[in-house]
């Protein structure tokens, strides 16, 4: 699979100066963890499951979630697990069919031996587990669960904690919360390919909910959290994972209290002046926003529910021709030393040991992403992999 991969060679060649890498559920997880891009989540009560994952991956989705927890109602638990082992064993049945990276979001540990052991031979459709409400108390029986799992079926299975719980939001707790958090993914540290933001839950703690108008970042509670778990589980020093964005929740028009935040200016350079009037009607010019800063915060890829979502995403993941220029320079052998010199673009100043990890994670994400030729934006990006 690669991103943009479901357009056309001759359009990719068009758009990239550098297209984005082919990966398989085998490679690197270093590589899987930049790449995970928008991670789309389904019920796993969907009758037509297994349909739902091949279209989407037709559209350019590489990771779902099917979702066994807070996406389903209590009772119909036992009915999602059987559909869900229905649904994958039809997918591992069918030939020559591509595929996103799969994973289960479970409710609780039991569950993880339990599914691995009803889907047999299919368990190999599997990628890993989403594990929520992860704190160092609830995360390590989830993890020791999927460490036997994953011995028992042979498969290499990851998991995805999803930092979502009380303690973590509220100052008192917030810190103890994180270090019990980072002590345990430490430990684990091979079986966790990333890290999750629960939003929506921090928001819930205190009967907030987010206008299709601001970004997480507006809501000045969740910031801090998004600030506090980048500090301690995201840094570039090597002890830090990948933290991915939170949800948006918006996919269909709603009265607007403010103006668009969404500029016309690029859009009318790219001649698609109705694609920003489709982007606006739907509230998607807020996700667009929140993506920005998402990656200015240090987050990379995107929970979503909705697969209007992940061409957005998947766009603005990108990396310009300018930002790959900058990070090339930066890691060149000579430049190990240090030093400042000019930017390619002649715009700014790269100072070589403070903008190094920098630049690795640029040169990681245009490794999964690609790179823009000098003359494409991300708009020429998002109108190329709509569904046509």
């Amino acid at each position: 699979m690669r991103h943009f991969g479901h357009i056309a060679p001759e359009e990719r060649r068009r758009l990239f100066h550098q297209e984005p890498a082919v990966f398989t559920a085998d490679s690197p997880a270093r590589v899987l963890a930049v790449a995970l891009g928008a991670t789309l989540y389904s019920p796993a009560t969907r009758p037509q499951l297994a349909d739902d994952v091949v279209k989407q991956a037709g559209r350019g989705v590489v990771s779902m979630v099917l979702c066994l927890e807070d996406s389903i109602d209590d009772a119909d638990v036992v009915d999602a697990e059987e559909n869900l082992v229905r649904q994958l064993t039809d997918l591992a049945e069918r030939p020559d069919v591509e595929l996103p990276l799969l994973f289960v979001r479970v409710r609780v540990p039991e569950q993880i031996p339990d599914l691995v052991a009803r889907l047999g031979l299919a368990v190999r459709l599997l990628s890993g587990f989403v594990l929520p409400k992860f704190t160092e108390e609830r995360g390590v029986p989830f993890l020791e669960a999927l460490t036997g799992a994953e011995a028992s079926s042979g498969r290499r299975l990851f998991a995805m904690p999803v930092l979502e719980s009380p303690s973590l939001l509220y100052l008192e707790t917030r810190r103890e919360t994180l270090e019990g958090i980072f002590r345990t993914v430490d430990k684990y540290r091979d079986r966790v390919l990333a890290l999750r933001l629960g939003v929506t839950d921090f928001c819930s703690s205190y009967g907030l909910r987010r206008a299709p108008d601001m970004t997480a970042y507006d809501v000045q509670i969740v910031a801090s959290v998004i600030a506090d778990v980048v500090n301690v589980l995201g840094r570039a020093d090597g002890t830090g994972f990948t933290v991915t964005g939170p949800v948006w929740e918006y996919f269909r028009a709603q009265e607007r209290m403010f103006k668009p935040q969404l500029r016309r200016s690029p859009f009318l350079e790219g001649e698609v002046e109705e694609l920003r009037e489709a982007l606006i009607e739907h509230d998607l010019d807020g996700l667009l926003r929140e993506i920005s800063l998402d990656r200015a915060n240090g987050l990379l890829g995107k929970t979503c529910i909705h697969p209007s979502h992940v061409m957005p995403v998947h766009a603005l993941s990108v990396v310009s021709h300018e930002e790959f220029c900058d990070a090339q320079d930066i890691m060149r052998p000579e430049r190990l030393g240090g030093g400042v010199l000019r930017s390619a673009y002649t715009n700014k100043m790269n100072e070589v040991k403070p903008h190094r990890a920098w630049a690795e994670r640029t040169l990681q994400r245009a490794d999964a992403f690609g790179v823009a030729r000098e003359d494409i934006g991300f708009v020429e990006l998002l109108a190329a992999g709509l569904p046509g």
